[in-house]
């Protein structure tokens, strides 16, 4: 605002409470007076009772003076700060409600600074961080010292000054998280240790800190940051640390850049960054495996200073380890490390180094060949296919003149950086898992890094390999299924509506690969009365139900009709069925995956096998009319003669078997009926 000789007035707050005229500062008398002036300013404009503003000056100990005191000073601020008037102050007013502060709002600093700490988070959100750093700096250089000055200790100044002071530490943690995404850490460690020390109880000062000493590259000491404010809490407050600090914790052990972002001074070509990859195929965002890209992103470091490093990707079929092998490949490929990926199966692609008599790529004499030849043919030892005097499959070669393939990958790899990616490892020959054992114990300081995907740790033909990795420092992960929260994330991503999160990982049971079958569906037939069986989903189904045997076929038919959780007692009063089997085919059905456990919570060791909902529906949907009722027909016979029967349970069978249904007989006094079978057609 302007005053009569035309400079401008600006009221300060954060600091001493001070009035500037221009850039002279006006003389506001005693202490009182100052604190009377703070008391104004808080209130916005609006007016301050005569007898409040004496209650807030004195605080309960007013002298017999008071009001005349305040009328004094009030008449000494009116001339301080607009000395030219003539008349009434259009400045400092007072009337019947009380005294008032009529002053623009920009005229304090203190919405100054939240101008430019808004305009600060606007520039950082949209990714303009030298921007949001120069309107931080502006915003914390207004500040003098404590807010409110003289008067902050005054009851009526305790929530403005708690508040303002939580505004400057989120302005000031703001500042080092821009000073982190800029990698400055020269200037982010010291400011996030002065947050830690003016706020020792903040979590998320802490939480800077670790992340600046982290992307300096001190990880060891990011650690003993969080171990110093994890005795601090349980010392003052008797309390654990948060689950994000805790989190955070975890991402330095495992150096999760995914979490973290980049430490300055990794390998300048094969710097991991969190930064997301564009995707130009509509492919959809990779979901809860957040862990599993950090500790590989981590290995991948490992592997650039030296030494080699591998990793073991396992999980049923569909619980996405090829989509987790695409996103590390992409990773690796953004960031300038090159990436050789083979198959685990057998191809015809060219002759075997191994030995043969193939005539050509893919002629009708190729010999296929396994993955360790398609690592030497993509590492560009040869061209696939061709064959000089004396190769492999060359007229006149001989066993003599063919290169030992393992003593011949480990050459080629130790020239250069690479990420080698072996995909289906399942499918591949024992011999091929034999040259993978001697490939393990000759890579030794090779800048390497090796993932191995399959599905079956424990099938004996891969169990070798394993264990010489189990040996050797091998990153182990496991993909199990997708939680609610991260079908919830997908659908966000994907514009859909997170509604059916539940729903769908119901339907799914959590596999990425079922999930993504019902994504491609129209939203009415995902989930709901309208829900249908993806093509893809159902033709998987059948082939394993086909591939049971079929007494297993048998038991999973019946679990399906008593509505899709398994009831090995009951199964075991059918007729016709071998009890003493019902474990091996039980067993049979979950290795399929076509039976899923359920554990009790707080038990794991207890609890129940339950079809996934699309196995059910495909199961009903292969039986006839009839052969659904002689199954309901069935178990009502079985349920009838147990003791403790649920009636409704079996009255919903009587009823489904409709024309099979078993006849009734006399019931027993305080028992369940008793049932004879109906003729049947």
């Amino acid at each position: 605002m302007d005053t009569d000789d035309g400079s401008p007035l600006r009221f300060g707050l954060l600091g001493p409470v001070e009035v500037l005229r221009g850039a002279a500062p006006l003389d506001l008398g005693p202490r009182q007076r100052r604190v009377l002036l703070t008391r104004l300013l808080l209130q916005d404009g609006h007016p301050v009772s005569l007898g409040e503003i004496c209650r807030d000056l004195w605080e309960g100990d007013q002298p017999t003076a008071a009001a005349s005191s305040v009328r004094a000073h009030v008449s000494r601020l009116r001339s301080a700060l607009d000395p030219g008037r003539r008349g009434r102050s259009d400045l400092l007013v007072g009337g019947r409600a009380g005294y008032a502060l009529r002053i623009p709002r920009e005229a304090r600093d203190t919405a100054v600074f939240e101008e430019s700490v808004l305009a600060a988070r606007t520039a950082f959100r949209d990714g303009h961080l030298d921007r949001a750093l120069q309107r931080l700096d502006r915003a914390l250089g207004l500040w003098r010292g404590p807010a409110l000055g003289e008067a902050a200790d005054h009851a009526f100044a305790l929530r403005e000054r708690a508040r303002l002071d939580s505004a400057r530490q989120d302005a000031r943690e703001l500042r080092v998280t821009v000073l982190i995404k800029q990698a400055d850490t020269d200037r982010a460690v010291p400011a996030a240790t002065r947050l830690t020390t003016d706020a020792p109880l903040r979590e998320t000062s802490w939480a800077l800190l670790m992340r600046a000493l982290y992307t300096a590259g001190r990880s060891v000491e990011a650690l003993r940051q969080y171990e110093r404010f994890r005795s601090l809490l349980a010392r003052e407050l008797g309390l654990d640390p948060g689950p994000g600090l805790r989190d955070l914790q975890t991402a330095v052990l495992r150096h999760d850049t995914g979490v973290l972002g980049p430490v300055r001074g990794a390998p300048g070509p094969y710097l991991l960054t969190a930064a997301p990859l564009a995707r130009t195929n509509g492919e959809p965002p990779l979901v809860g495996r957040a862990e599993e890209i950090g500790r590989l992103d981590g290995m991948l470091r490992a592997a650039t200073d030296g030494g080699t490093r591998w990793a073991v990707v396992s999980g049923e079929a569909g619980s996405g380890k090829t989509r987790l092998l695409d996103e590390l490949a992409a990773r690796a490929d953004g960031a300038g490390l090159p990436v050789v990926r083979v198959r685990g199966g057998r191809t015809a692609t060219g002759g075997g180094i191994g030995g043969g008599t193939g005539t050509g790529s893919g002629g009708p004499g190729a010999e296929p060949s396994g993955p360790l030849d398609q690592l030497l043919d993509a590492l560009g030892r040869r061209e696939p296919g061709q064959h000089g005097p004396g190769a492999p499959g060359a007229p006149g070669g001989t066993a003599a003149a063919r290169p030992d393939p393992v003593e011949a990958l480990v050459q080629e790899l130790g020239r250069a950086r690479v990420l080698v990616l072996f995909d289906d490892l399942d499918a591949a020959a024992p011999e091929d898992h034999s040259r993978l054992r001697r490939l393990a114990g000759l890579l030794r300081d090779t800048p390497a890094a090796v993932v191995c995907a399959l599905r079956d740790l424990g099938s004996p033909q891969v169990s070798g390999l394993l264990a010489d990795l189990a040996r050797r420092g091998t990153t182990w992960l496991h993909l199990g299924p997708l939680a609610v929260d991260d079908v919830t994330e997908l659908l966000v991503a994907r514009g859909d509506d997170p509604a059916d999160a539940e729903a769908l990982h119901r339907r799914s049971a959590g596999n990425p690969f079922v999930l993504t079958e019902l994504l491609a569906l129209a939203p009415e037939r995902r989930t709901g009365p309208g829900a249908r069986v993806p093509a893809a989903v159902g033709t998987i189904v059948h082939d394993r139900i086909a591939g049971l045997p079929e007494g297993a076929r048998s038991v999973l038919a019946h679990t399906a009709v008593d509505g899709g959780r398994l009831d090995l007692g009951l199964l075991a009063e059918v007729p016709g069925t071998a009890a003493g089997r019902l474990p091996a085919l039980v067993d049979g059905a979950v290795t399929a995956g076509l039976l899923v456990w359920h554990p009790d919570r707080g038990d794991p060791l207890t609890g129940y096998y339950r079809l996934p909902e699309l196995v059910q529906e495909v199961l009903l949907g292969t039986l006839t009319a009839s052969g659904r009722q002689l199954l309901h027909a069935a178990l009502a016979g079985a349920l009838a003669g147990r003791d403790g029967t649920d009636p409704a349970r079996l009255a919903g069978h009587i009823r489904a078997a409709g024309p099979l249904a078993p006849v009734p007989s006399t019931v027993p006094p305080g028992g369940p009926p008793r049932v004879a079978d109906r003729d049947r057609l």
